[in-house]
């Protein structure tokens, strides 16, 4: 490479870095505000110390410091020559001093690849963002988090609390806690580090005296419980310690049982069954469910949350005994029906074995109608793709004639490529965003 060849790749590299630089200027980084009160401060000293000075040059008889005050006050410049002077060199330390501070704060914080000022334009989008709730429970409601957190920060995980089986139904015996799992597997999804916590805070202990089939989270936010004195208390401490976007609220702080009436396949006598684990281990069909006490009052910041929402996301989770439960809480359908929120639901990819064995999607919606009332969505947003293998006893959630006259129905593409039986979390995530733009307009910048 010669010289001029070597003079003009230096200007290249000179101009694409202070192009980057000047990207602290683009829209919606939030920047410029704070860089504007700076200036106008710094305007402000340099007037204030002006004037002492000033008042002494004007008042003083020393020889000796006249002249130099002259001199570094460049009188022999006309004014507008100095204010040019003085006030470019001034800006222009302004400017350094905050880049400066800047590379030395964000350092830490910048990934290969991605520079700083586009990690925090993406964050000011994303804490603008719209103000969603989701309704449900189980890895759907997961699966969901993780892909809505991409869009925006203003999020709310409504879960049941209701569960009676598994790690979660041994500490609510034992310990008297509300079963954590949900919540767990929520928190997880919106953690700010989602790889290598969600692996630590699911981590369930296969073996040891009392440890066995526990999970990490479950204990961890047990422990929070009995530390904090509250149930509610402890699920905020454990989304501040895993950095979470948004919040997770149980539906309510009752310790409620979900009751199911269910048709016995081998003998077709209607049989009421206490507990969630055993409702879909019935062998049979589910009838309907109900809430033991019945009167379960909704958590109040569940009901804030839902009357100060943008978008309501009701599923995916499991039918009976993660969407049903959370709804059937007192207060919390009256909520949504007032509130301003668009109203989504999200219908399942495939059918769950047990629960919905044969459902399509106008089946999932009449269940919920009967427990709550009809004319709660607004829209159903519903998968279209129905290629893969969901293995024996498992079928598509489709849509048919009847379904596409009663509702308002989105489809597209939303399976997950190596679980077909599973949302894609991030094709979810952006149909959601998508069609809400589409009936309302951005709500964000």
């Amino acid at each position: 490479m010669n010289g001029s060849e070597k003079k003009k790749s230096w200007w290249k590299r000179c101009w694409e870095k202070i192009n980057r630089e000047f990207r602290w200027f683009l829209p919606g980084v939030g920047y410029k505000r704070w860089l504007a009160l700076t200036v106008v401060g710094a305007m402000l000293l340099g007037l204030g110390m002006a004037v002492i000075i000033l008042q002494y040059y004007r008042t003083t008889t020393n020889e000796f410091l006249t002249p130099i005050l002259a001199f570094l006050s460049l009188r022999f410049f006309h004014r507008p020559i100095r204010f040019l002077l003085f006030g470019g060199i001034g800006f222009s330390m302004i400017l350094i001093g905050i880049w400066g501070a800047n590379r030395a704060i964000l350092k830490p914080f910048e990934r290969e690849g991605r520079p700083a000022w586009e990690a925090v334009q993406q964050y000011r989008r994303k804490e603008r963002g719209i103000k969603v709730v989701v309704i449900g429970g189980g890895h759907g409601l997961a699966s969901l988090l993780s892909g809505i957190k991409a869009y925006t920060h203003n999020i709310t995980a409504i879960v049941t609390v209701s569960d009676d089986g598994g790690s979660s139904g041994e500490l609510r015996r034992d310990l008297g806690v509300l079963p954590p799992g949900d919540i767990r597997n929520c928190l997880s999804a919106l953690s700010n580090d989602e790889a290598l916590l969600s692996q630590v805070f699911q981590y369930r202990f296969k073996s040891g005296v009392g440890l066995e089939g526990h999970s990490l989270g479950n204990l961890f936010i047990t422990a929070l419980a009995e530390i904090t004195g509250s149930f509610e208390e402890a699920v905020a401490e454990s989304g501040r310690v895993l950095a979470i976007y948004g919040q997770v609220l149980p539906s309510t702080l009752s310790n409620v049982q979900l009751v199911g009436d269910v048709r016995m396949h081998d003998s077709d006598a209607i049989v009421q069954i206490k507990g969630e684990s055993k409702i879909t281990k019935a062998h049979g069909r589910i009838l309907r469910v109900l809430l033991d006490p019945p009167n379960a009052q909704a958590y109040p910041p569940t009901v804030s949350a839902i009357l100060n929402a943008d978008l309501i996301l009701v599923g995916p989770g499991s039918l009976y005994t993660s969407i049903l439960p959370n709804l059937m809480v007192s207060g919390l359908v009256d909520a949504m029906r007032s509130s301003r929120a668009e109203v989504f639901f999200v219908s399942n990819v495939a059918t769950q074995r047990g629960e919905t064995d044969g459902f399509n999607v106008t089946d999932h919606i009449h269940v919920i109608e009967q427990h709550v009332g009809k004319n709660l969505f607004d829209l159903v947003i519903s998968n279209n793709n129905y290629k893969g293998d969901l293995g024996e006893g498992v079928d598509w959630v489709r849509n048919d004639a009847t379904s596409r006259r009663a509702f308002k129905i989105y489809e597209t593409d939303l399976v997950d490529g190596l679980y077909p039986w599973r949302h894609d979390s991030k094709k979810l995530a952006k149909a959601i965003i998508n069609v809400f733009e589409e009936r309302t307009g951005p709500l964000y910048n």
